[in-house]
């Protein structure tokens, strides 16, 4: 029997060690598959020779569920970036190498879109050379931006955080009987699906957020500014939710400062909620303030959706069944299949489909104002934060795995 590798990459979620949990639950129950072996910091793991044995760590079904629940990364993450093989190949031969010395038979890497660009070069790598070893890529992302999969594990648990957070907002801003402007802004930099969510917040008493600004439309600071006047004319408060990534019709970002680029050339943004906050106060005599929802939105464990951890964690098992099958180049994807109720269908798509590509939102899930979501992107985002985990709690806060084997650097 052969064994497995898994990694993960990218920023963190409150699902994707339960992706990771349900890859050890699929290899302990594969017929083809022995041990799986976990890489630290992603790729940079193999690189490295720091790997750990999952089947002897994550050893008893209590130690299975308290990895479902644990926030961010068990195996911890990089963002390293792989250069072309054929431009040079020696990363990509030592880590086959090192897939050849720990006798593995297929690769899982749960992440996002960047994620997916190593699983792209590594299959097309292993192709070239005639290696047998499956590569196959397990969707993470809080941003939701992958392409073909309905949807991505960590998003509804972040949505739910963000909705929760609006609502909460909303009452701490009602309290005053005086006239005031709130700007959320909140992660997103080519697509809006996480401040979309925000609209949830919204009850029978609620209408916050008033306005949401997303990516997928062009930001005008004065029909902006003319919004929010004619919000404050009829009542005193007014809750905005933004993307970090808005921009004008020019393409240029709304921004207090200037951006620079990380390893793979995306835009590193912030300030938009301060832009806007200052662009208020220079232009409407009212009180303002902003709010950035920052890293606090990508592993708030205690608030996570069971629909997004049930299905982080089948997404890692089906990962293990179709590597079984033979299928490898490919990302397991979720279909949906139904609304009323919500169901969904497990299949896999080829990775180059997928790779260095973004999912907006629909243009026609944002009204024709470009300031607030229609009601089909409402029922799009409801079932994926549905359900509430059993999380222990000792001492009065959330019991997590330990995670001091990432301070290590010792491994395989």
């Amino acid at each position: 029997m052969q064994n497995c590798l898994v990694a993960q990459s990218g920023g963190p979620t409150a699902a994707i060690n339960a992706s990771l949990a349900g890859v050890i639950r699929g290899v302990k129950e594969s017929a083809a598959y022995d041990k799986v072996y976990g890489s630290l910091n992603g790729i940079l793991g193999i690189l490295e020779q720091h790997m750990i044995d999952l089947s002897e760590t994550i050893c008893t079904e209590e130690l299975l569920q308290g990895l479902t629940h644990t926030p961010a990364m068990y195996l911890g993450s990089c963002r390293f970036k792989l250069p072309d093989y054929r431009d040079d190949d020696s990363p990509y031969s030592f880590i086959f190498k090192q897939f050849e010395r720990l006798n593995i038979g297929a690769f899982f890497y749960i992440g996002g879109n960047d994620s997916m660009d190593t699983v792209l070069k590594l299959s097309e790598y292993g192709t070239a050379i005639g290696s047998k070893v499956r590569i196959v890529g397990i969707p993470k992302t809080i941003d939701n931006d992958l392409m073909i999969t309905d949807h991505t594990p960590g998003f509804g648990s972040a949505a739910k955080y963000i909705a929760s957070s609006l609502l909460e907002i909303a009452h701490d801003t009602f309290i005053y009987a005086v006239k005031s402007v709130t700007i959320v802004e909140i992660m997103g930099r080519d697509a809006g699906w996480l401040t979309a969510a925000s609209a949830l917040a919204r009850n029978e008493y609620n209408t916050a957020p008033h306005l949401i600004y997303l990516p997928e439309t062009n930001f005008d600071k004065d029909e902006f500014l003319s919004d929010v006047t004619r919000l404050l004319e009829k009542q005193n408060n007014v809750i905005v939710a933004v993307s970090e990534g808005i921009h004008d019709a020019a393409g240029t970002y709304i921004s207090c400062g200037e951006s620079i680029e990380d390893t793979f050339g995306h835009s590193q943004l912030s300030g938009v909620g301060k832009a806007l906050e200052y662009l208020i106060k220079d232009n409407i005599s009212v009180k303002t303030r902003s709010v950035e929802i920052n890293v606090l939105q990508r592993c708030a464990a205690h608030l996570a959706s069971e629909t997004d951890l049930s299905e982080a964690f089948v997404s890692g098992q089906k990962a293990v069944t179709f590597a079984e099958a033979g299928i490898s180049g490919s990302m397991v994807v979720m279909k949906r299949t139904g609304d009323a109720p919500y169901t969904i269908e497990y299949e896999h798509a080829a990775i180059k489909a997928i790779a260095n590509e973004a999912k907006k939102i629909p243009r026609e899930w944002i009204n024709a104002s470009g300031n607030d979501v229609t009601q089909p992107l409402i029922d799009y985002l409801t079932p994926l934060i549905q359900g509430e985990p059993t999380i222990p709690f000792k001492n009065g806060i959330p019991c997590y795995l330990d995670v001091s084997h990432l301070l290590s650097g010792i491994g395989y």
